[in-house]
């Protein structure tokens, strides 16, 4: 892809990240120590029975971690094969004659068609997650 191109996708889903780690994640993060902490307080309970509660403690967060990550590789995933596409048409149009300048514009276009079909998506992932990340609150 395109590094202008790259850049940009980068910048979306960064800025995306940044919100739900702000205001979802660090809070299940400030959740998970202070109930840790409490775990810890147990002066009775045993070693394992803490280790157990600690776990415990982890598991929403463990879980939100891995609900972004599915998210962001299956979002990766359908750009990838989009700019696949692209590559295809492009090897096509070469193959056809076409010179290298008409070629490499077509690319550009397509990729570039790619990664605005993909931004757009942003907005509908964004409201999927956290209403996934509200859930295991």
């Amino acid at each position: 892809m395109a590094e202008a191109h790259q850049a940009r996708v980068h910048t979306v889903v960064e800025d995306m990240v940044q919100s739900l780690e702000r205001d979802h994640i660090r809070k299940m993060q400030g959740r998970m120590f202070k109930c840790s902490a409490d775990c810890c307080d147990r002066s009775t309970d045993s070693m394992s029975q803490v280790h157990h509660c600690i776990e415990r403690c982890h598991t929403p967060l463990a879980k939100a971690q891995g609900v972004v990550t599915s998210e962001l590789e299956k979002f990766q995933d359908r750009l990838t094969r989009c700019t696949m596409h692209c590559n295809d048409k492009a090897k096509d149009l070469f193959d056809s004659g076409a010179k290298e300048a008409a070629v490499r514009s077509m690319m550009d276009r397509c990729v570039g068609s790619c990664v605005d079909d993909h931004i757009s998506l942003i907005p509908s992932m964004t409201r999927r997650l956290k209403e996934n990340l509200d859930s295991l609150e």
